[in-house]
């Protein structure tokens, strides 16, 4: 039983249905989206599907002014047999609601949200795409919309989600990108948000992320606030790392994002008993181990991706080429084992898809 009633409105102007084989991520969206709404004092209220429109906000709205949103990225994929399925869903209500917290946001129920997603998904069902490689990205979003310049939380919110056709990730198969290792700026630093998907760390990355790519480089690999010499992520992704033989991850220590999959291929490697460490990794333990040849694979893992592979590393001044810049034999184990997973043409021992 549906804990909340939701109104759908549907649109007496469909759009065109975008060409499969050329999509583009975050360039087209689906006929409809969800908005919910709340006030102090009343709660989440309001729940309902609509067109895809423009929104009205006021000037002094205070997601504006002081940044309080935050967002999840989820996809729906259509398979072979024409079913629609969510990947872990429920791991991405878990990690909103544990932004929301760190934001002041309130929180929204999960069964909710699910049931949001369900009602917008069948709705515009017909949007999934079912090309190799494609899938619907799901964008859920909260913003502050109490029209107050005073620096406190928001009374009122808006919960939305939208929802985008995307093309395969990768159009010519799965690539190694070039990484620079960023050592001016810092992406965030135990006890602030790095650890919540909220807009100001991804502004806070652009400037570096400009310096990469004039330096001809695809991604930054952050280095930690402090030390300056930790590893964090890679761009909007967490990374691995194999060496001898073993795959390490930096441990989530307050200032690194709790990937769903990275959670996802974390599990998967220690199914395939491969030996897996969560911790700290400076970035003079991965020089090392590129001079003396262990630094045997790195990749970074995400949703858009799932697996980027990492085929060389820029820092102070020399270029770290991985495993002769190729994709390597455990990266694309993973992402063969958790892409076919989410398309269900794998068995799912972990239960990790939902059909919708």
């Amino acid at each position: 039983m549906s804990k909340v009633s939701i109104s759908v409105t549907r649109t007496s102007n469909p759009k065109p249905r975008p060409d499969e084989k050329n999509l583009v991520f975050g360039k087209t969206y689906t006929d409809h989206m969800f908005i919910m709404d709340y006030d102090a004092g009343q709660g989440w209220h309001d729940a309902r599907v609509i067109p895809y429109q423009n929104i009205s906000l006021d000037p002094a709205a205070k997601v504006f002014h002081y940044g309080q949103t935050i967002f999840e990225g989820l996809k729906a994929y259509r398979t072979d047999d024409n079913r629609v399925v969510l990947f872990r869903p429920d791991q991405n209500w878990q990690r909103l609601n544990r932004s929301n917290e760190r934001l002041s946001i309130p929180a929204v129920d999960p069964e909710v949200a699910a049931e949001a997603l369900r009602t917008l998904i069948d709705v515009d069902r017909e949007w999934v795409p079912s090309e190799p490689g494609t899938s619907l990205y799901i964008r859920p979003y909260v913003i502050a919309t109490e029209p107050a310049l005073g620096v406190s939380p928001s009374l009122k919110y808006m919960f939305m989600i939208i929802m985008s056709p995307v093309g395969a990730y990768y159009s010519e198969g799965l690539n190694p990108v070039p990484i620079h290792v960023e050592s001016e700026y810092v992406r965030a630093v135990k006890g602030g948000v790095g650890n919540a998907k909220t807009a100001g760390n991804y502004a806070a990355s652009l400037k570096a992320q400009e310096g990469a790519s004039a330096l001809g480089y695809s991604q930054v690999l952050w280095l930690d606030g402090v030390h300056r010499k930790y590893i964090e992520e890679v761009g909007s992704m967490n990374v691995f790392f194999k060496i001898n033989g073993t795959v390490i991850t930096p441990e989530l220590n307050g200032s690194i994002l709790d990937g769903i999959t990275r959670k996802s291929v974390l599990q998967l490697l220690r199914s395939w008993d491969i030996p897996v460490e969560e911790r700290a990794i400076s970035i003079d333990e991965l020089v090392e181990a590129h001079k003396n040849g262990t630094l045997e694979e790195a990749f970074g893992t995400g949703t858009a991706a799932v697996i980027s592979p990492v085929g060389a590393l820029h820092y102070a001044g020399e270029k770290l080429v991985i495993n002769n810049n190729k994709t390597g034999e455990l990266s694309s184990r993973v992402y063969d084992t958790i892409t076919g997973i989410q398309r269900t043409d794998l068995p799912d021992p972990f239960g990790w898809v939902i059909e919708v």
